[in-house]
């Protein structure tokens, strides 16, 4: 009899398991998203150049939705004007008419759904990368391959960098930002390691020119991202607003940054 009740018990906790519980998330009116990194990668012209705009929807929503129809264009400090066409309903508007020049600065319009949006930023130059080296004492037990990439920074210029680690079996991308607060002037390297890589394989490394404002959203950002706790419903520390503004109504800011950046891409075999 007493095995009898012990099975009756386990199989109520079991089913009772097995319960599927509906949470009400709070949801909010989609907000623009705006992905305007132009990049002008070194011994290349650098005219062909993409922005791409989606909308913001529900954390458990797999679908990003394009923002499609939207005028976009890019004007330099020169006056000179590039349209951007978006290619299909994709959301993803592109051009081959850009003109990148160090130091210039450029205004970013976009008129999405009745509302004007705009940004300003200025072209930044980079450091080349120098040397790529790997060694096979990283991470924190000393027993991961870790991939340094020399660079030199300029003296006294305020310099800041991204720089992307790129994968491709399986593909994966670390990023990390970098300024010259304690290396002004000197060679220093930006890393990754991972236990997983290994001897042989390809990986690409970019560094791109920030200015110190795109280096404090991308520093924030990247602390946020590298949170450990809590999941979908704990509380965000901050609502992270890039420099991009709505002139038609201020309080529907929009998600995202616009940054011009020289870039250096290097490609890495571990041997």
């Amino acid at each position: 009899m007493r095995n009898l009740i012990f099975l009756v018990i386990t199989v109520m906790i079991t089913f009772s398991c097995e319960e599927v519980i509906d949470i009400e998330v709070p949801s909010s009116e989609p907000r623009l998203v705006i992905e305007a990194s132009i990049n002008w990668f070194h011994g290349t012209v650098g005219n062909e150049q993409e922005i791409i705009l989606t909308l913001t929807s529900p954390y458990f929503d797999s679908n990003i939705p394009p923002a499609t129809g939207a005028d976009v264009s890019i004007t330099d400090s020169f006056g000179n004007d590039v349209l951007f066409q978006e290619e299909g309903e994709t959301g993803v508007y592109v051009t081959d008419q850009f003109t990148p020049i160090l130091g210039a600065s450029y205004k970013l319009h976009i008129n999405y759904n009745g509302e004007s949006f705009e940004a300003t930023e200025t072209m930044q130059s980079v450091s080349p990368i120098d040397e790529v080296i790997h060694e096979q004492t990283g991470g924190l037990a000393g027993d991961e391959i870790e991939v340094k990439a020399f660079y030199t920074d300029p003296l006294g210029m305020g310099n800041a960098y991204l720089f992307e680690f790129v994968e491709y079996e399986p593909f994966d991308l670390t990023i990390g930002v970098y300024e010259d607060k304690f290396i002004d002037g000197n060679q220093t390297f930006a890393y990754f390691s991972d236990e997983d890589i290994m001897l042989g394989s390809q990986i690409t490394i970019r560094n791109f020119g920030l200015s110190p404002q795109a280096y404090d959203y991308l520093f924030l950002l990247s602390l946020q991202s590298s949170n450990p706790g809590g999941g979908p419903f704990t509380t965000q520390p901050a609502t992270v607003r890039g420099n991009c503004v709505n002139l038609s109504d201020p309080n529907n800011f929009p998600f995202g940054y616009f940054r011009l950046s020289e870039a250096y891409s290097v490609d890495y075999t571990m041997e």
